[in-house]
């Protein structure tokens, strides 16, 4: 026992070795994003009620960039099974808690129907996700886009149909978490800060396993069949097969996003299946980059932030379209790897004005920053002014194509 204790020790004290002692290390990564993780919880209640959010969509974003990112299939239908996570947790609360609660007793049946209820939304999205990826991967780029919005569109209409009252129709069903009582202790399970550690676990546990499944030999293939599915066929790999499974491993990890939306929001609707749900970690790993694993996550901060910045001012928040049309603009002009590639260049620019500063001192370190700022001022405006020369060339072959027509 005492072997297990100190091997335990020896690897716990390895690890905080290389988080403190070797720079910006993954490792020290991971301390500081699990201590800000618990010092979140110490803030006012909306700022963690909006940071569980944001949490959610960043799971949501990650597990959709499993298939994206890392396996070049651009799906538009993943809503139907963050919806579908939603209902399969709101039904169970609704038609079977009393009978769990005979089972485990009134005390803990709002945990036990939260746990029961998590499981039959997985089995939902698995019982979904599996003939939906089996007809879907068999095509590529734009008409896989369009057979998963078609198949997520079926879905939502399916909720609104309220086929034999499951789903309620357009009023969705309510999610009542309920008060759990262990020991003589009780609390709430939707008390903001209670929900939040619940989240914030969750949310953890499976982006440490999409991570792992990102850096597996799983991993690898998928990487391979983005770069080139024929290539990766030449070497043996079942494209299709793979490409399936991926699909149904990205489906359960929405899945898991799904359900805890819905113990958030306290109500499941057809809402969470829409195709414009499907957009939101579209949005987020376009504006954080799907090239990095942590670029979903960076991306939704800033889609949900953002979003929440521009609502504070009324005169903004009709026109947060033309903000986020704005950002995005910029993202895709000046940071061709989003706004983490944007994050590890600004990391790389600060180690070279520390080069600088170790070579001639403050005096090499000021030039320095002054001529990199200046030579990047020149490029956004080279930029810029190529764009307004191609737009007016596009503008005079128009006109010129209308007057040619116009004078035969």
């Amino acid at each position: 026992m005492s072997t297990q204790s100190d091997g335990l020790v020896g690897r716990i004290g390895s690890f905080g070795r290389q988080a403190f002692g070797n720079g910006w290390t993954t490792e020290r990564f991971v301390i500081l994003s699990l201590l800000g993780l618990v010092l979140v919880s110490f803030g006012p209640r909306f700022q963690v009620y909006l940071f569980t959010e944001f949490l959610i969509i960043a799971l949501f974003a990650v597990a959709f960039n499993l298939l994206y990112g890392y396996t070049g299939l651009l799906s538009f239908g993943h809503a139907m099974f963050f919806g579908a996570g939603a209902y399969g947790l709101a039904i169970v609360f609704r038609d079977y808690q009393s009978a769990l609660a005979d089972v485990v007793g009134t005390g803990l049946a709002p945990l036990a129907t939260f746990v029961v209820g998590g499981f039959v939304g997985l089995l939902l999205v698995l019982l979904l996700a599996i003939p939906v990826g089996y007809l879907s991967v068999r095509l590529e780029e734009i008409y896989f886009a369009l057979i998963t919005l078609a198949f997520g569109m079926l879905f939502y209409s399916l909720l609104l149909q309220d086929p034999n009252g499951l789903t309620n129709g357009t009023d969705g069903i309510f999610v009542l978490l309920g008060t759990v009582e262990i020991g003589g202790t009780e609390f709430r399970l939707g008390e903001r800060r209670i929900y939040y550690y619940i989240t914030a676990a969750v949310v953890t546990v499976s982006i440490y396993a999409i991570w792992r499944i990102v850096n597996s030999p799983f991993g690898t293939i998928c990487k391979a069949l983005r770069e080139s599915p024929d290539r990766a066929a030449a070497l043996g790999v079942n494209v299709t097969v793979h490409r399936w499974m991926t699909f149904v491993v990205s489906a359960l990890f929405v899945g898991v996003a799904g359900v805890l939306i819905a113990g958030f929001t306290n109500v499941a609707t057809p809402n969470e299946a829409h195709w414009s749900m499907s957009a939101t970690p579209v949005v987020a790993t376009v504006i954080g980059g799907a090239s990095y694993f942590a670029g979903p996550i960076v991306g939704a901060f800033l889609y949900h932030y953002v979003r929440w910045g521009i609502s504070r001012f009324p005169a903004l928040e009709a026109y947060w379209e033309l903000f986020f049309g704005i950002m995005l603009i910029v993202v895709v002009l000046y940071f061709k790897q989003g706004a983490a590639g944007g994050l590890v260049m600004f990391g790389a620019w600060l180690q070279d004005v520390r080069a600088a500063y170790d070579r001639g001192g403050a005096g090499e370190a000021a030039s320095f920053v002054g001529d990199s700022v200046a030579a990047k001022g020149r490029a956004v405006v080279a930029r810029i002014a190529a764009i307004v020369r191609a737009y007016v060339n596009f503008l005079k072959t128009l006109l010129g194509v209308r007057d040619g027509g116009a004078g035969r």
